[in-house]
């Protein structure tokens, strides 16, 4: 190390100055309050109602008289019975249009849908028409659309098929099904209930943006065989499409993608000019019956184009006595049930988030729990499939105007007439119809620029996200939904365990005391050594707290070795971000205040917070360090050991 020069011993004189004379200003110093105790109930009474009632929804009950808390009640229910009352012939008008617009989209979707969960189409239509009825009684939202979704029928197609061959057994296959959905709104609504919806929020918005990007390639590819006109019954997920080349059908393909193209270009109309949002709304209904009308006429299905065939007419039929509550397929009903119930949730939560946020109100989301998990609920005893909220279809929704959930009611009226009346006229409408629509409504899902902002933000998102992605293209969708939910879970497993710390030091010319990585001009106190703890300290991280704070020491004093002057005295622990401290955070510091006394150097604690506060004096560690070492703030903690220091030369 460089000999100190004459410069260096004029710089330390000066600051011992300025310090022998902060120390006879004598400045003020607030005492860190303790807070009041409180009472043990009403501690863990403020603790359960922050935990699940945070929303405060008892509040329109308070000082009511008991007639109008039963109004209330019954309106928390049914929120129609609410916003209802308000209703005119203007917002009709908008939902009428809204809902005529989500109509012509849904149709067509339903019948491609139902075939991604290995059912026959008018399954997709059954779940358009009840428990959208259902959701507009009981949501809170005002431009979700309700129906059938890709990712949620491709999941469900996958997990249901693993159990049962759907071709060689398709009643029980249809059961399962029902079952699944069953046990799908059973969860969705006991979430909601009891309030446990941020459980759903474990799956991290770059795990849903990896899952979705996932499940789009994999419906897309699927529908390879609709679209190619592959016959063989040997094409799978595993097979390449050039060893069934010789099954493709050119008449199939022609029509596939001439529609496919004139959809893709329909959405990219309506995406450069919002005014013609209609545009690709009604595209998907055009193209079916074009392709059908020119099926139709030229006999393209005696040419190998397959068809549809046949769609039953007619409402849903019961499917109450169908549902399994008992036997070997109740476990597996449950279990997918769970699965595809809360991946159902958190897309129409997010949805449903992201509409009300345009259009500034508050959406609830345990009451849309309860609302999606009736709807399924009743749904699964109306032959019905688990429906969701449909982003596409939320999008034209909102873009056509709807007002209230009405729109939803409309939408399900026009696939009521559909099935009673229409559905005939779908004989002819060919698969490769369905497949291009299916293919041009998951593209959207690969949301590639979403993955490229969160690979700027935070990398072990992307990993995340990756996982997610690769997991479902090249596994499952279960185990890319799985390796999601535990990169996860390990990253904040990761956080808590090993939270972050840093080095403050003083930013000139302020008594303010920052990170010195982020703030390179910030200077360090000499003598003094500031760490801020940026986490909790519990069990899970309090020895590693206790050790990282150590090796920052360790690293100081190498740095300043040699040089009395500048020896560390006093560690001052910046307290600010610790919002809580178990028993193993207190016994961490109370071996960290031994091993610095060992040393020579005092610990000081600046702006713990009350219920920081709190534990240190009841756990008489305060006492231990000394109550005068104790400070609302790192200013005033220097100001402390700066006589100290300026004494001790």
């Amino acid at each position: 190390m460089d000999p100190p020069t004459d410069k260096d011993f004029e710089k330390k004189e000066m600051d011992a100055r300025s310090l022998s004379s902060s120390h006879n200003q004598a400045p003020y110093v607030h005492k860190v309050a303790v807070p009041p105790r409180q009472n043990l109930f009403k501690e863990f009474q403020a603790t359960i109602k922050e935990t699940f009632f945070a929303d405060d929804p008892l509040r329109p009950f308070k000082d009511q008289p008991k007639s109008r808390k039963f109004i209330l009640g019954i309106e928390a229910i049914f929120p129609i019975l609410n916003w209802g009352r308000t209703y005119n012939l203007k917002k009709f008008r908008g939902d009428i249009i809204s809902g005529l617009t989500i109509a012509s989209l849904c149709i067509p979707q339903d019948i491609g849908y139902a075939k991604l969960a290995h059912l026959a189409p008018q399954y997709g239509l059954y779940s358009s028409f009840v428990p959208p009825l259902i959701y507009a009684a009981m949501g809170s939202s005002r431009d979700i659309a309700i129906g059938p979704v890709a990712v949620v029928s491709l999941l469900l197609g996958t997990l249901l098929s693993n159990e049962i061959d759907p071709d060689t057994h398709a009643a029980e296959y249809r059961r399962l099904a029902f079952t699944a959905t069953f046990f799908a709104g059973i969860t969705q609504a006991t979430l909601g209930i009891f309030r446990l919806g941020f459980l759903i929020d474990f799956l991290s918005h770059a795990a849903i943006v990896g899952f979705m990007g996932g499940a789009a390639i994999t419906i897309a590819l699927q529908q390879l065989k609709g679209f190619l006109g592959i016959k063989s019954k040997m094409f799978t997920t595993k097979t390449d499409i050039v060893s069934v080349m010789h099954s493709w059908n050119w008449q199939t393909i022609l029509i596939g993608a001439s529609f496919l193209g004139f959809l893709l270009v329909a959405k990219y109309i309506g995406k450069k000019n919002k005014k013609f949002f209609w545009v690709p709304a009604i595209a998907p209904l055009i193209s079916v019956v074009l392709s059908t009308f020119f099926v139709f006429i030229t006999r393209a299905d005696k040419q190998g184009v397959e068809i549809v065939n046949h769609i039953q007419k007619g409402i849903n039929p019961s499917s109450i006595e169908k549902i399994y509550f008992s036997g070997e397929y109740l476990g597996k009903g449950f279990r997918i049930g769970v699965l595809a119930g809360m991946i159902a949730l958190t897309e129409a939560i997010a949805i449903g988030r992201t509409f009300a946020s345009m259009k500034d109100y508050q959406l609830d989301g345990n009451k849309e729990m309860v609302a999606l998990g009736t709807m399924n609920i009743v749904g699964s005893m109306t032959s019905c499939y688990v429906a969701t909220g449909s982003f596409s279809r939320s999008a034209v929704n909102f873009m056509a105007g709807c007002q209230t959930a009405v729109s939803n009611i409309v939408m399900s009226i026009v696939v009521f007439l559909t099935l009673q009346f229409i559905t005939p006229l779908f004989k002819y409408t060919p698969n490769a119809i369905l497949s291009a629509i299916i293919i041009s409504a998951v593209i959207n899902l690969v949301d590639y620029q979403a993955a490229i902002l969160i690979w700027k933000i935070d990398k072990f998102d992307f990993v995340a996200c990756m996982g997610a992605f690769f997991g479902v293209v090249f596994v499952s969708v279960e185990i890319g939904l799985l390796i999601a939910v535990s990169i996860s879970f390990a990253k904040i497993l990761l956080q808590v365990t090993r939270p972050r710390t840093a080095i403050l030091g003083r930013i000139p010319r302020t008594s303010v005391y920052r990170n010195i990585q982020q703030y390179p001009e910030a200077s360090k106190v000499p003598g003094a050594l500031i760490v801020r703890v940026d986490s909790a300290i519990y069990f899970s991280n309090s020895n590693y707290v206790k050790e990282r704070i150590l090796r920052w020491l360790i690293d100081e004093e190498e740095q300043v070795k040699g040089d009395y002057h500048t020896k560390i005295q006093f560690l001052i622990v910046e307290m600010s971000p610790v919002t809580d401290i178990d028993t193993s955070g207190i016994h961490a510091f109370e071996e960290l205040h031994r091993s610095l006394a060992k040393k020579g150097v005092e610990l000081v604690l600046a702006n713990p917070g009350p219920v920081v506060t709190n534990k240190l004096y009841t756990s008489n560690f305060a006492n231990t360090i000394g109550e005068d070492k104790i400070f609302l703030t790192v200013a005033e903690a220097i100001a402390y050991c700066s006589p100290k220091l300026a004494e001790d030369p």
